[in-house]
């Protein structure tokens, strides 16, 4: 056999499904292990709700086998393991008062948002096409980001103004936004990489941009300091400016963007604290939690401090699903989820989840990374610094390493609108991750930087130009298949 073939790309859906099944058996085990230990009935509620989940996860696989066969096999298996994970602990909470109703609400925010991912593999074919959306995302952020704030649909709850109110049902537009603006960050530097890159004043060893070209930056900032002040936002407000931050570093390698990105933060830090009182409040929170008068005020450090209690009760095997008392910590089920399992896993369990988190990154940042177009690359890089930099504000907020944000562990926490935006991000990076690893087809010329550069050429060009398409002619990829660079027998 030659060489070529051996180090040929393979799909590795197999791989993946024995991984789902793990994950399946991790996620429907954990909610029959809170109903024995609940000494509840294990009836067909159970295995009704455990079909569904194996149901939505056997047909994802599917869906990819068909349309994206060579991407990521890890994605899928990590990010269902984290998804029945929370709707076990989620139901574990049913059991009190408080919480009555909400895991069933959850099952079905994962089965609209899973149907909608898998929607999105099979309708976008290219995610390429959305760089011709660069400006659209950028008008759709805006209007998502405010929408809050319009008379009749916004709500304030616990000071922020970051959900809207459609008939019952409540929706937060802002963890949309995190796609919408991801999609104009990578468009836009794609499109003035070289613009951006121009030489500008050396200082040391740092080379800052020009002048002009501190626009983007500048209205990053402006659009997080928006969200800030007229929503009180914290969390979303880092997570925003941190994203584009990072796609520009990744897009320039250039430290100093990091350094003025840094220059913007604490300006905008130091604004906050003198004029947003709700960002006030959140920093006397975090400097203060013990304090008598600050633990008993109205939104003040009670969620934190019991939050704090419930980590340290679980200590380092925890109590046991079932077991503990995470009730007693507002909003268990969706903020302070962390904190649930913190108490009921333990140190050991919730460092294993963690880790899962930072598997996932690392899958997200190499499906960027091993892509051959710079959108692509740019998009996956931003997406995966989102989650990084959701699950570091959470964590950090809830051990009171940072002051709390408000934002919610991606695929754990109760919430339609979470649930869904970090879905449909899994469907755009597993495209990504299709077209890194899928082999390059050799035709009479290969071309590494324009419309093929993704390995996924446009049908329709070939047939106006009277090329055959590369993909089509099966004798070239049986005598030339390339594997994308650094796959090989890797997954």
């Amino acid at each position: 056999m030659p060489a070529q073939h051996e180090t040929h790309p393979r799909p590795r859906r197999n791989i993946e499904l024995v991984l789902l099944v793990i994950a399946l058996t991790i996620g429907i085990g954990a909610q029959v292990l809170v109903g024995l230990n609940l000494e509840d009935a294990i009836d067909q509620r159970y295995w009704i709700e455990g079909g569904v989940q194996a149901a939505l996860a056997l047909t994802f696989h599917i869906v990819l086998r068909l349309r994206a066969k060579y991407a990521d096999p890890f994605i899928l298996p990590i990010v269902v393991t984290l998804n029945g994970l929370g709707i076990a602990m989620i139901h574990r909470l049913d059991f009190t008062g408080q919480y009555e109703g909400v895991a069933d609400r959850q099952l079905m925010w994962t089965a609209v948002s899973m149907v909608a991912a898998m929607a999105l593999l099979a309708l976008l074919k290219d995610h390429r096409r959305l760089r011709q959306l660069t400006y659209i995302s950028l008008a759709a952020s805006v209007v998502l980001l405010f929408l809050p704030i319009v008379p009749g649909l916004g709500q304030d709850i616990a000071g922020a103004q970051v959900w809207i109110s459609i008939g019952p049902m409540s929706f937060q537009p802002g963890e949309l936004a995190k796609i919408t603006l991801g999609i104009f960050f990578a468009g836009f530097l794609a499109n003035n990489r070289d613009l951006i890159l121009l030489a500008g004043k050396k200082i040391g060893p740092m080379t800052l941009p020009r002048v002009q070209d501190l626009g983007p930056l500048f209205l990053a900032w402006l659009i997080a300091m928006g969200v800030l002040v007229v929503q009180n936002d914290l969390g979303n407000a880092l997570m925003f400016f941190g994203l584009f931050v990072a796609v520009i570093y990744v897009a320039t390698s250039r430290i100093s963007w990091i350094v003025i990105g840094g220059v913007f933060v604490a300006a905008g830090a130091v604004l906050a604290y003198q004029f947003v009182w709700h960002a006030r409040n959140r920093f006397a929170i975090w400097l203060n939690a013990f304090d008598q008068q600050m633990y008993d005020q109205d939104l003040g450090s009670h969620q934190l401090v019991q939050g704090l209690f419930g980590l340290a009760h679980g200590g380092l095997t925890g109590t046991g699903l079932g077991s503990g008392s995470p009730q007693i910590v507002a909003l268990a089920n969706s903020d302070m989820i962390i904190v649930a399992f913190g108490e009921e896993l333990g140190f050991l369990g919730l460092s294993a989840m963690l880790v899962l988190y930072l598997i996932l990154f690392s899958r997200y940042m190499r499906a960027g990374l091993g892509t051959r177009d710079h959108f692509g690359k740019l998009l996956a890089v931003g997406l995966a610094v989102v989650l990084v930099l959701q699950v570091f504000v959470v964590v950090g907020g809830i051990t009171r390493v940072i002051p709390m944000s408000g934002l919610v562990s991606p695929f754990l926490a109760a919430g339609g609108s979470a649930l869904l935006a970090n879905w449909l991000i899994v469907a755009l990076v597993l495209l990504i991750s299709h077209a890194a690893r899928r082999p390059i087809v050799v035709g009479p010329m290969l071309n590494t930087t324009g419309e093929g550069a993704s390995g996924t050429e446009d049908p329709l060009r070939g047939r106006e130009t009277g090329q055959q398409h590369p993909v089509q002619n099966d004798a070239v990829r049986q005598q030339h298949p390339v594997p994308a660079p650094g796959d090989g027998e890797r997954a």
